[in-house]
C-alpha cells in the first residue's frame, strides 16, 4: 500500500477464518495480518485492498470493543473497485449472495452490493468518496 489509511472499518464475526476466506477468495482482498488466540479467536485480522483497509475478529472475544459489539448488528462498507463487472463475476463464481448486479447509477458510478455469510452488506462500485483536498 502507498499510503496508510486513516478510517478502516472493523467488522467482527462468529466465524473470523470463514469470513477471511471469503473476503481473500470472492472478493480479492489481500490477508495482511491475522493474530489467534490459544483458544482459536481471531485476536486481530487486517485485510487490504488498494490503498484501503478492513479489520476483523471473531465475537465472542475478551477486550473492551468485542463486549461493545457483542450484540451489534450487520455492518455496511464501500469498496472502490476499477473493474466493477469482473469482482462481480468473481463473488457470483463463489457463490456470494448477491443483493444488487451491477448497476449505473445517477451519481455516475457502477456499483454492485452482496451480502456475506453472517449478514454484512459489501459494496462495490467505482465511486471515489471526495478527499477533501
Amino acid at each position: 500500500m502507498s499510503q496508510s489509511p486513516t478510517i478502516s472499518p472493523t467488522v467482527l464475526y462468529t466465524d473470523a477464518k470463514a469470513a477471511i476466506r471469503l473476503l481473500t477468495e470472492a472478493f480479492g482482498f489481500t490477508e495482511t495480518a491475522v493474530y489467534e488466540s490459544e483458544g482459536g479467536y481471531v485476536e486481530h485480522a487486517e485485510l487490504s485492498y488498494g490503498n484501503g483497509v478492513v479489520m476483523l475478529g471473531s465475537k465472542g472475544r475478551e477486550g473492551v470493543f468485542a463486549k461493545a459489539m457483542a450484540d451489534s448488528g450487520p455492518t455496511g462498507v464501500f469498496v472502490h473497485v476499477d473493474d466493477v463487472d469482473a469482482h462481480y463475476k468473481q463473488a457470483v463464481e463463489h457463490g456470494v449472495e448477491i443483493l444488487m448486479p451491477p448497476k449505473d447509477q445517477d451519481y455516475g458510478s457502477r456499483d454492485y452490493m452482496a451480502r456475506d455469510s453472517e449478514g454484512n452488506v459489501w459494496s462495490f462500485g467505482t465511486y471515489t468518496p471526495l478527499s477533501g483536498s
